[in-house]
């Protein structure tokens, strides 16, 4: 019978298998088990209720065993049941499991005599009984009947295929003795799964039903039919006694009488019956158990280095603690504080590889996003406007100096195109921030009241403060002041020290501002669409045929350069933009413009900052075009004014993007992110005990409370399993497998042609054979 490590083993696995199964999960353990299968009518449900020595199965005609039926025999002082389904309900009248049974394979396949691959669960306490696992499925059929689908048989036959083809499952093969047993569905199935014959159990029923002068003497002694691991018989109660609710400890012995009487069974009665059965399926369990240990033990210990990181949290948890819930607000609160710095400031263990995320995405609008949407000037646009202002404040007068009144109109005018993008900065940093919010609150989710609360408060400190922000933003425009002397100042350099500023532009043409991999469109006529390795620097733009810069295949100067957006072909997926020259001339061969592409938005847009930087401006829709006299004037005076202007706004509005780059991130970490971090260091705690009740707002979900009662029983489950397994002794006693046996008299499944070759292989061949030699030798005489 094994040792008592053994024995404890089993009824620990069931409640572990229980725990995995009453959330929705697979252990993923392979538990050792036994399949009952057989033909309907086969006996196997009486097989089981002899195991129990109680009625509890449903009976009837037809397939009545409609959904597998995991049955947990446990040794117990006490005699009851319980169900999986019905947690804590103890059912101490069999009958009522019967109906309980009933009613279940109801609920799942309905009352047409349809079939259902899910299990039921149920759990056994008996003196009588023996530790074991058993699977009861349903009866193997051929035709259907009444409601049930046309492909019944081959229903049934794949869900007893996904119990019997595991390795760790033994197979308990019924089959009736009134029946010829070559024919025997229930030997073939298994012969399938198991050809060498070491998980198969025959047994045989109905013995007592056999026709007057014959007997399974030879089938039940292994010389007949044989099998690895033989045959055992047992005979059930009859369907009278079954209705005559004959009891099953005076079958039992009725049974053990007729393997003592008879003349053809009484030299094997020890080794028959019932409890014989059961005292067999419980060794070989158990040896079946010591054979797999190595692999459980392996799986048991994967399974719980899982579990580990998942009831982390829950190590510590004590539910009658007064403090826990002031605790665990405190403990989460702090976690919160701890989740938001880490995403803005770009530490911790958790790095995304996949994309952006968090601090990463705001300082991208800080020096990407931003600084390309600034002011760029169109230069006709800004010479008409100077020449307006300047004609507007000399009225009906000639001037004959360079007013400033509309150096200042045209400042003022550039200035307010600030507030939109400025404004726009914020917003998206806004949009940023409350996604950090929701991804920081995630760890709350076991406490949704408080996930909201916090969520609400945080975010609407957020709004509060970008009110603030854009209060300071607005008020830019007005406190942004020119100073005469240093902008003619500005001017006058700008003048004076032009050769200097050309000398330095050519000292810094080849600093390169990008370099990365682009695809160059041109026409399919030209050489179509390449990639190419391109250079951009301050002065010109060069493409390579590779990272290794050998071979230079162009160089494009940037002077009169602008970009204009292109629009993705039908099938292209790539983001497309364009490189022209403003004074109509060939850019690159005879071609007026160069399309380039990238794969992502983010490059496109990153490339178009990076041209940015090199002078590249973006196109400017263009108003409708005025008569030359109305933008430009033949006055070389006016001319000459325009210029001047022209250049202090150049240099002015340089100096304010400058500036404006440089202050608005520190505004916005400032008033916004700084604020919001230690707003929740600080202050958050404090709104939420004054949101509402504490008990309220730390009142767990429910299925968070069932998940860690779940968590928490299968982590200590596998913990006591893994120790159960070390206490076994390896001296453990079993018994080794039979030897292997001739089975080829198992029938497989052959063609019509097939068949009639093997007839005349094995009868006609040899007759025809033999009468030949027979007339060979009257042939001789």
């Amino acid at each position: 019978m094994g040792n008592r490590g053994m024995e404890d083993l089993i009824p620990l696995i069931n409640k572990l298998q229980d725990a995995f199964s009453s959330i929705g999960q697979s252990c993923n353990l392979d538990l050792p088990q036994i399949a009952v299968v057989g033909g309907q009518s086969a006996g196997k449900s009486s097989v089981l209720e002899n195991f129990v020595g109680r009625d509890f199965l449903p009976r009837g005609s037809g397939i009545v065993t409609r959904r597998p039926l995991i049955l947990q025999l446990v040794n117990n002082k006490a005699e009851y049941a319980e169900f999986l389904h019905c947690k804590g309900r103890k059912f101490v009248d069999f009958d009522e499991v019967r109906q309980e049974i009933e009613a279940e394979t109801d609920r799942i396949t309905g009352s047409n005599k349809g079939i259902s691959p899910i299990p039921i669960n149920l759990r056994v306490y008996s003196p009588h009984v023996l530790n074991l696992t058993l699977i009861d499925l349903p009866g193997m059929t051929k035709v259907a009947v009444g409601d049930q689908p046309p492909d019944i048989e081959h229903q049934i036959r794949d869900m007893i295929m996904q119990f019997i083809s595991r390795e760790s499952c033994l197979i308990l093969a019924v089959t009736p003795a009134n029946t010829d047993l070559a024919n025997s569905d229930a030997l073939k199935v298994a012969k399938e799964v198991d050809p060498q014959g070491l998980r198969t159990i025959g047994v045989i029923t109905k013995l007592d039903l056999m026709d007057e002068g014959t007997d399974a003497r030879d089938i039940l002694e292994n010389k007949l039919l044989p099998l690895r691991r033989g045959y055992i018989g047992v005979v059930n109660r009859s369907q009278k006694d079954i209705d005559g609710r004959k009891d099953i400890r005076a079958a039992l012995a009725a049974e053990r009488k007729f393997f003592l009487s008879h003349p053809s069974y009484r030299h094997m009665a020890e080794r028959m019956g019932t409890p014989h059965l059961q005292k067999a399926l419980n060794q070989q369990l158990t040896n079946h158990i010591r054979d797999t240990l190595p692999g459980l033990r392996s799986k048991l210990q994967s399974q719980l280095l899982s579990l580990e990181k998942e009831v982390e949290e829950y190590k510590n948890f004590r539910p009658d603690d007064p403090t826990r819930k002031t605790k665990a607000l405190l403990q989460m609160v702090q976690q919160f504080g701890v989740d938001f710095e880490k995403c803005i400031e770009g530490s911790g263990d958790q790095v995304d590889t996949a994309e952006l995320s968090g601090g990463a995405r705001i300082n991208r609008i800080f020096h990407e996003r931003f600084p390309f949407e600034l002011i760029v000037f169109d230069e006709k646009e800004l010479r008409r406007e100077i020449s307006h202002a300047i004609k507007n404040v000399h009225g009906v007068r000639t001037g004959l100096f360079t007013p400033d009144l509309a150096f200042e109109t045209i400042v003022k005018k550039q200035i307010r195109k600030l507030k939109e993008p400025s404004l726009k900065c914020v917003d998206l940093v806004v949009s940023e921030l409350t996604t950090l919010v929701r991804k920081s609150a995630n760890k709350l989710g076991s406490y949704p009241r408080l996930r909201e609360e916090t969520e609400r408060i945080v975010t609407t400190y957020v709004r509060e403060r970008e009110n603030k922000t854009k209060d300071q933003v607005r008020d830019w425009r007005e406190k942004i002041r020119y100073n005469h002397f240093v902008f003619f100042f500005i001017n006058f350099l700008n003048v004076q020290n032009q050769r200097n500023i050309v000398n330095k532009k050519r000292a810094i043409a080849n600093q390169v501002i990008r370099k990365g991999w682009l695809t160059l469109n041109i026409s399919i006529m030209k050489g179509g669409s390449k990639e190419y390795w391109f250079i951009l620097t301050a002065e010109s733009l060069s493409w390579y045929k590779d990272e290794e810069e050998k071979e230079k295949k162009y160089m494009l100067p940037l002077d009169n350069l602008k970009l204009r957006d292109v629009e993705k072909g039908f099938m292209s997926t790539k983001h497309i933009f364009a490189i022209f020259n403003t004074e109509q001339r060939n850019v690159y061969k005879d071609l007026r413009q160069i399309e380039l592409a990238c794969d992502l938005q983010e490059d496109m847009d990153s490339w178009k900052a990076s041209f940015l930087r090199a002078g590249v401006y973006p196109e400017k829709d263009q108003r409708s075009k005025q008569n030359n006299a109305d933008t430009f004037s033949m006055d070389p005076q006016l001319e000459r004014q325009v210029e001047t202007i022209r250049n202090l706004v150049d240099s002015y509005i340089g100096i304010v993007n400058k500036t404006i780059r440089d202050l608005m991130p520190k505004t916005i970490m400032h008033l916004m992110i700084n604020s919001a971090k230690d707003f929740i260091h600080s202050e958050l705690l404090a709104y939420l005990y004054s949101s509402g009740d504490q008990n309220s707002l730390m009142e767990e979900s429910a299925d968070q409370a069932q998940r860690r009662d779940e968590m928490l029983r299968m982590y200590h489950s596998v913990k006591e399993a893994l120790s159960i397994i070390g206490d076994i002794s390896t001296s453990t006693v079993s018994t080794p497998a039979p030897p292997p046996v001739n089975d080829t008299w198992i029938p497989e499944t052959r063609s019509e042609n097939e068949q009639r070759a093997a007839v005349w292989e094995r009868v006609t061949f040899p007759l025809l054979w033999l009468s030949m030699f027979r007339m060979n030798c009257l042939y001789t005489a």
